[in-house]
């Protein structure tokens, strides 16, 4: 009879073994749902911006105006019949060495 309470104790312990340290344990599991959370923010982010980008794409294709100012932030276009004036700042003074 010892011998069978031996033997399911070794058993338990090989058991437990396997829960906390063996593939599929508690640490494996600690470190998936490490995972799943960064995943999460991730993914948090990505909708968030995906939600930005999509607003602005709406904008672009309801309104003739938001594409002509995109146009001319991002490319520096003008309209036809405009005038663009491009200001240019004085170099700084330098000291001349003709004197």
């Amino acid at each position: 009879m010892r011998w069978l309470i031996a033997l399911l104790l070794i058993v338990l312990v090989l058991l437990q073994f396997k829960l906390w340290f063996g593939e599929g344990g508690a640490a494996d599991v600690r470190r998936l749902e490490a995972r799943v959370a960064e995943q999460t923010e991730r993914n948090t982010a990505l909708e968030t911006r995906n939600a930005e980008l999509r607003a602005e794409v709406e904008d672009l294709r309801e309104r003739l105006q938001a594409v002509e100012e995109r146009a001319r932030s991002e490319l520096g276009l003008i309209k036809e019949g405009e005038e663009f004036y491009q200001v240019v700042p004085a170099p700084e003074n330098q000291d001349n060495d003709n004197g």
